[in-house]
């Protein structure tokens, strides 16, 4: 009969700590969630680091920064795939130097492949036009444009393919495949530029 006067006191008990735990537990949560302002900054860090890394990897690289209308850096692009794949990532659109604003790239193949990997990747835009059809959420990268992954000298000879050059560096992870695919991508201009 002792047992069921027990139990109301130890559950009082567990409750009245839980909620006293609750405030710091969701204060915890709240500072685990980063605002939209940090997860921009971050970006901005991000892209930095990617350009630098590059400019580091293959000197040569500096003439498609110089010679381009524009470009653009994802910092990471996940991928991931068996028989069917996709990825997404988050980068930065760049003329001139100056940045245009945000886009989002969502990745889809098909074939034989298996794995896992993230890699950055950075696309130059030869001229203006190239540029604009990007901004304007019209640029689609499919199986007939290569990319060059960023080595010391990689950059040495390559010209620009149907107005674009593209250039890659793996991350981490490991991917086999054999697959086509597509690279779509969403322009959103940073406020303030002009779309």
């Amino acid at each position: 009969m002792k047992k069921p006067y027990l139990a109301l006191p130890l559950a009082a008990a567990l409750f009245c700590a839980l909620l006293a735990a609750s405030p710091a537990a969701l204060a915890q949560a709240r500072k685990a969630k980063p605002t939209p302002e940090e997860v921009r900054a971050q970006l901005g860090k991000d892209v930095s680091d990617t350009i630098a890394s590059y400019r580091k990897s293959d000197p040569g690289i500096e003439r498609f920064f110089k010679e381009s209308a524009g470009y653009v850096v994802f910092p990471r692009i996940g991928k991931a795939g068996f028989i069917f794949g996709g990825g997404h990532g988050t980068g930065e659109v760049f003329e001139g130097g100056r940045l245009l604003g945000t886009v989002s790239i969502t990745l889809a193949t098909v074939g034989i492949q298996l794995g896992v990997q993230e890699f950055s990747e950075i696309i130059f835009f030869r001229d203006r036009a190239a540029l604009e059809r990007f901004k304007q959420n019209k640029f689609e990268l499919t199986a007939s444009i290569s990319a060059v992954i960023v080595k010391a000298g990689a950059s040495d000879g390559v010209n620009y393919r149907e107005g674009v050059a593209v250039f890659t560096q793996p991350r981490g992870g490991a991917m086999v495949e054999a697959a086509l695919g597509t690279q779509k991508f969403s322009f959103s201009p940073e406020t303030g530029a002009t779309k």
